[in-house]
């Protein structure tokens, strides 16, 4: 179902959504001091183009020990710069695409997925692209750890 629903991404919209990223991710490496922004921007374009079976997770899910105050301040930084240079016209491009892909019955599900991906747009510094399987997985390590 994933691979239908992922064909249906493509077909209805998500080519061009992952266009945007992909322009957003070379513009990032031609501006020099946006190079940090590239790795994000590239996760997120996997996720643009295949969205179902993957998701955006933050580091500290995956690695909760890799927490580090000072990354966590140049992450927030990198954000800012990020949601004036490309942020805001990306999570643009996912709205509109959304609610183009929800006009059509069958294309509502894949409206909804740009929908979550228009909110990652705004914020994506710190996300890694990970299949579903390893973010429960993460999720649920995380929670055996709280209770412990």
């Amino acid at each position: 179902m994933r691979t239908v629903l992922n064909i249906l991404n493509f077909v209805l919209g998500g080519f061009l959504t992952t266009l945007g990223w992909l322009l957003a991710t070379v513009v990032t490496v031609v501006l020099i001091f946006t190079l940090p922004l590239t790795r994000s921007c590239w996760e997120i374009t996997k996720l643009s183009l295949v969205p179902f079976g993957n998701e955006a997770v933050h580091v500290d899910e995956l690695d909760p020990a890799a927490k580090n105050g000072l990354l966590n301040a140049g992450g927030t930084l990198l954000n800012i710069v990020w949601f004036v240079l490309f942020g805001w016209w990306l999570c643009l491009t996912h709205i509109l695409a959304g609610i183009a892909q929800c006009i059509t019955i069958i294309g509502i599900p894949v409206g909804i997925a740009n929908f979550k991906i228009a909110a990652i747009a705004l914020w994506p510094v710190g996300r890694r692209v990970v299949s579903v399987e390893t973010a429960r997985a993460a999720r649920e390590a995380n929670a055996r750890r709280r209770f412990q």
